[in-house]
């Protein structure tokens, strides 16, 4: 059983302890932050109190990877257990070497080549990267696919500006790769991705002994 969380410093201790954790409920009871924190606090704006709002802090630390990582679904990864998920996800690819091998689509080339040169906020991106009207379709679909994969994070949140440099809006995500963020050599690892896969779901049963392991590979897949 994981122990109740109230603020921010807190959460970054767990994701510290355990390795990483889903923001939300997931196939595996008691694992989210979404349970370990006061429904009372959730989306109130408080940046002290509000899990939703410590999200922010955790993609700019610099130590805690946040992003779609779980079923499509955000979540939290320490700098320590990365390359266990990347070693994984990946399957000893890189992504250039994924999209030669037609696994990813060319959107999702063009989503890389742009963040090679830096952080851009979503609404940036997509525009940049073709996906209009008459051009590449479903960016949500692309950069979900990517985050999966490890390649790419979040690594703030941007609202849009009017015409007068006024912000408005929801905070909207700024992207960037993963490996920009810790570095290439840290992400490598000598791990296949069936002892990655193992290492990550021994990780969940020495927190959650009740867990199955068709639960844990749920979670990890």
């Amino acid at each position: 059983m994981l122990p109740v969380i109230s603020n921010k410093l807190e959460l970054f201790d767990l994701i510290e302890k355990v390795g990483f954790i889903p923001l939300f409920k997931c196939c595996i009871e008691g694992f989210s932050v979404e349970e370990l924190t006061s429904h009372l606090n959730w989306w109130g704006e408080d940046e002290e109190k509000d899990p939703w709002e410590w999200r922010k802090a955790a993609a700019a630390s610099g130590n805690i990877a946040y992003g779609k990582f779980f079923n499509k679904k955000a979540g939290y990864i320490s700098r320590g257990w990365f390359p266990a998920f990347a070693a994984l996800r990946r399957e000893g690819m890189d992504f250039e070497s994924r999209y030669e091998s037609g696994l990813s689509s060319y959107g999702q080339k063009r989503i890389m080549e742009l963040l090679a040169d830096g952080p851009m906020p979503s609404f940036e991106l997509k525009r940049a990267a073709g996906f209009m009207k008459d051009g590449e379709k479903n960016f949500e679909g692309a950069i979900t696919a990517l985050q999966m994969q490890t390649y790419v994070l979040v690594r703030g949140f941007e609202r849009k500006k009017n015409a007068f440099g006024r912000e408005y809006g929801w905070g909207c995500a700024v992207y960037s790769t993963a490996d920009m963020l810790f570095g290439e050599k840290h992400i490598e690892s000598c791990l296949s991705p069936k002892d990655a896969k193992a290492m990550i779901e021994k990780r969940i049963i020495e927190f959650f002994p009740d867990v199955s392991m068709k639960q844990a590979e749920k979670l990890v897949r």
